[in-house]
């Protein structure tokens, strides 16, 4: 059992369990939808990581690779993405993004459980995706979907967070949310250098930027939505 290949992205899921529960926590109070949509991303992101640690610890099961592929490499940076785009777009437009998410979720992942796989296109000790190369990109076309959510939820939750981060600071307000937007703009970007290292051969690339880019976000999150004790100015804009 290598330990890279377990403990790191079931330490990551479990981070992510934990701050999905806080969010989600906070919402049931503040009614926030951004937090609603952080909270399920928050939970695919586990669901990813657990899905890769039961994949270094008991191997190939081709349930967890759907799973993995459907909320890991698919829906999680969207649906983080789309809270962010509740939290600064109006509302006329974050209802219309929510309705072509879901719905393309929706087609995901009837997509991904009706998908052909080959096992036998693993060349890796980790998940990447190939599993579903030879036909299945032909007759599924279940790989080219994930460029699409991925592309829409790093602009909306990167962009977003660097966004309202430099906002907060020419404005010189709110300094935990320009300190939290740094934090998560940096955690959401961390796994993508960790695939791009992956494919390249670096082996753990992959888990160490999510389990890294965890703590960011979960570091961004809380500091976001917790105000420094310095008596600075808190304007109307719903946590």
């Amino acid at each position: 059992m290598n330990i890279i290949n377990t403990f790191l992205p079931f330490t990551s899921s479990v981070i992510s369990f934990v701050l999905a529960f806080l969010l989600l926590k906070r919402y049931f109070v503040r009614r926030g939808l951004h937090l609603l949509l952080w909270g399920v991303g928050m939970i695919f992101y586990g669901i990813g990581g657990f899905c890769e640690g039961y994949y270094g610890a008991f191997g190939w099961n081709p349930v967890i690779f759907r799973l993995w592929y459907l909320f890991g490499a698919i829906l999680v940076a969207a649906w983080l993405g789309q809270g962010t785009v509740y939290l600064l777009a109006k509302r006329k437009w974050a209802h219309v993004f929510m309705v072509i998410l879901a719905l393309s979720s929706v087609y995901g992942l009837f997509r991904v459980f009706g998908a052909e796989l080959d096992p036998t296109q693993m060349t890796t000790s980790l998940h990447t995706g190939s599993e579903m190369s030879g036909s299945a990109i032909v007759t599924d076309g279940v790989r080219t979907l994930t460029p699409f959510f991925n592309l829409y939820g790093t602009v909306a939750l990167v962009g977003g967070a660097a966004y309202s981060a430099w906002i907060f600071w020419k404005k010189r307000v709110l300094l935990h949310r320009t300190i939290g937007n740094i934090f998560i703009a940096a955690g959401a970007i961390l796994p993508a250098f960790g695939g791009f290292f992956s494919r390249r051969g670096v082996g753990g690339a992959l888990y160490i930027s999510e389990l890294l880019g965890a703590i960011l976000l979960f570091i961004g999150f809380l500091r976001a939505i917790t105000p420094i004790e310095n008596g600075e100015p808190t304007p109307e804009i719903v946590d």
